[in-house]
């Protein structure tokens, strides 16, 4: 099993992702009346298809699930992966499959070219599997976006989402949505459910991003209990829980 891969860090990488973040947006109007949570897991382990889906399903709720195909049936960091008894169920279940690279590739570190061609290889994988919906969503890997991917992209999906640890608000950026993750054991658990919280008060779009769902969860996943306690400040909130596709669905249909 390989190391997981650490993005690039230092002052230059800083300012990248600054700028990745102002470039190439594509505002996108969000409802004042009310508030929106969706539930995102990326890659996805198999604990995210089956525990993780389970405790959205007890609430009602169905989630987001930004697919590598080139972890399908193996073993990562995060443990095992989806295959595609998990893919079937989960789209059979009303969940939404999206894209998030074949290679689980880093925008910043290669030619846009590349990485498109990785995304539709992503999605030829996808369909042999069997998914036969649309793919409306992408997520970026790590959150590391360039102003060309956007703009790419953007002709492709309906949304586009980072890792910016934040609530999406007024014209919030459909090219790259912030979210915030449930990891980091208590103290970031803390954090997502504040963020849950707060929109009693200010309404917004919440979208959330997990990975593994285990009882001894790395340092990018969360434990079965961690992800029902913010579930239940969801539902403490009032909002509406959508997939990512669902959400910009009523969004665009409202303007």
């Amino acid at each position: 099993m390989n190391a997981p891969y650490i993005p690039a860090s230092g002052l230059i990488a800083g300012l990248n992702r600054r700028w990745a973040r102002f470039a190439a947006r594509q505002p996108l109007n969000l409802p004042s009346d009310r508030a929106i949570v969706s539930i995102t897991f990326d890659d996805f382990p198999k604990s995210a298809a089956g525990i993780g889906a389970r405790i959205l399903e007890r609430h009602g709720w169905r989630g987001t699930y930004y697919a590598s195909a080139g972890y399908a049936g193996g073993t990562t960091h995060h443990g095992a992966m989806f295959d595609c008894g998990d893919l079937q169920r989960l789209t059979a279940a009303g969940h939404e499959i999206a894209c998030h690279t074949y290679n689980h590739l880093d925008a910043s570190q290669v030619r846009t070219a590349d990485f498109l061609a990785d995304i539709e290889r992503n999605e030829r994988a996808l369909r042999a599997m069997g998914l036969e919906a649309g793919i409306d969503s992408f997520a970026f890997p790590y959150g590391e976006a360039t102003p060309a991917t956007k703009r790419a992209l953007s002709e492709r999906f309906t949304n586009l989402r980072g890792v910016h640890a934040d609530i999406n608000r007024g014209g919030a950026d459909r090219n790259l949505l912030r979210s915030v993750p449930i990891d980091g054991g208590d103290a970031g658990i803390e954090r997502a459910i504040e963020a849950a919280a707060t929109l009693s008060r200010h309404t917004g779009w919440l979208t959330f991003y997990a990975h593994d769902v285990q009882e001894n969860p790395t340092q990018w996943g969360c434990t079965p209990g961690q992800l029902e306690r913010v579930c239940q400040a969801v539902a403490d909130s009032g909002a509406e829980v959508l997939t990512m596709r669902e959400a910009v669905r009523q969004m665009e249909e409202a303007q």
